[in-house]
């Protein structure tokens, strides 16, 4: 008698996993999911974010810098459609480019968040890779405090962690800035940078600064899943073994 081969069920990746899971969590506060292109323009991925050139903020993203041939621009297109086409290319350094591309076809109020794929030029151990996923979020309205940014950060990583902390920091796009510890293994980890958007990352995106207040953050999510489920080497999600994503 003939049988049939079973066929084995297939495994969502721990990181598509993760994804998934802090998406339901910001859904549950009012956040919608928002994407932008991996491949980015200067100006996006810098200049608008209050990181112009010189700026030594540039130095800590080390850059896939792209080379692209100078396209045919056709009469009808307009002059930021030419200058965008103009600029020099990079693989997206971080996900806060999206904040200006979502800024600019939307009118506030809103809250979003952008998990996506980054880039970094970059030599890879145990906890560097040179892709990885990050965390965008970013929240628009008339009145926006430091307390809302802690509030909402408190929310999310107590639902997937416990105890966190909050330090002063530094980031050109926010101002004041501050960075999120977790306590994990009886110790703690930095996974998150946050702040309140800076009124010049407001005016590069048609934004008015008097009238609309905002806060910002962002992490590494790859980080996250290393602490959540256990994984020691960050160079495992990319291995394509299966027997990672057999274990979830």
């Amino acid at each position: 008698m003939e049988t049939k081969n079973k066929l084995s069920k297939g495994h969502l990746h721990p990181i598509t996993s993760l994804i998934r899971e802090i998406e339901r969590i910001f859904a549950t506060i009012g956040f919608s999911i928002a994407d932008g292109p991996e491949i980015e323009t200067e100006f996006y991925n810098f200049d608008a974010l209050n990181i112009p050139a010189h700026h030594p903020a540039r130095d800590m993203q080390d850059t896939f810098w792209l080379k692209t041939r100078t396209p045919t621009v056709s009469a009808s297109q307009n002059l930021k459609g030419q200058a965008d086409n103009r600029e020099r290319r990079v693989l997206r350094t971080h996900t806060s480019p999206v904040q200006i591309r979502y800024m600019e076809l939307h009118k506030p109020p809103f809250r979003i968040i952008v998990p996506g794929k980054v880039f970094r030029n970059e030599a890879t151990d145990a906890t560097h890779e040179a892709q990885f996923y990050q965390l965008e979020g970013l929240m628009v309205d008339e009145k926006v405090s430091l307390a809302d940014l802690k509030g909402t950060l408190e929310y999310f990583y107590k639902k997937l962690f416990g105890e966190l902390r909050f330090r002063p920091s530094y980031f050109p796009f926010v101002e004041p800035a501050l960075e999120v510890d977790i306590f994990f293994k009886d110790k703690w980890l930095e996974v998150n940078g946050a702040g309140l958007v800076h009124p010049k990352v407001f005016e590069a995106a048609g934004v008015d600064p008097k009238n609309w207040q905002g806060f910002a953050f962002g992490g590494g999510i790859d980080r996250l899943a290393m602490i959540k489920y256990g994984i020691p080497d960050v160079r495992h999600f990319y291995s394509g073994d299966l027997r990672l994503s057999t274990q979830f």
